[in-house]
């Protein structure tokens, strides 16, 4: 179940941005023992691609927070968070981290089945993001495009870090942000 928990927290993170729970693993990886990535994942431990991540990462933070940029920065990321989000649960699912000792028995024969899910886990949470973001750059001429963005980047590191060290703590996480979804699609349909 961890496993699972762990996998669906840095999906969903990776849904609001692509690069920080890739960069978290990563670098828990190399430099703590938090995270033992297996060997077909070793490369996100990698210093060059860290070091990609990193201004990856750098590129999308200032690019999220300018508006109509932000809506552009969406579009390409909808190929980009999804995928990052299927190599994210991937990697966590089949890692050992401290709460996880036996990744192997989760999904030993269907390898495929974790990255699907992550891929769908990030599409879903991208979109929501994706479709919030007008009606805030709307509702504030602007003004909350990087307040939200701040709030997005912060919840996917604490989600990324949280999937690793309390994976049970995702499931308050995620109806965290589900319930604050809600609430923005209601606001937006009172307001029309």
């Amino acid at each position: 179940m961890f496993e699972a928990l762990t996998g669906a927290g840095l999906a969903a993170s990776a849904g609001l941005n692509a690069y920080i729970p890739l960069l978290t693993m990563g670098l828990m990886a190399r430099y703590t023992d938090l995270i033992d990535l297996p060997s077909g994942w070793q490369w996100l431990s990698n210093g060059w691609v860290i070091g990609i991540l990193v201004v990856l990462l750098a590129i999308e933070v200032v690019a999220d927070k300018v508006p109509v940029v932000d809506h552009v920065n969406d579009v390409v990321q909808t190929v980009v968070r999804p995928t990052a989000g299927g190599l994210a649960f991937g990697a966590g699912s089949s890692s050992e981290t401290v709460t996880v000792s036996d990744p192997g028995s989760f999904f030993s024969s269907h390898q495929w089945v974790p990255v699907a899910a992550g891929v769908i886990i990030a599409l879903t949470v991208h979109g929501v993001k994706a479709t919030a973001r007008p009606v805030v750059n709307a509702s504030t001429a602007g003004v909350g495009a990087p307040v939200a963005s701040t709030a997005e980047d912060v919840s996917s590191v604490v989600l990324s870090i949280l999937a690793i060290l309390l994976p049970i703590l995702v499931l308050l996480a995620l109806v965290l942000m589900v319930s604050t979804a809600i609430w923005v699609f209601r606001k937006r349909k009172a307001r029309v």
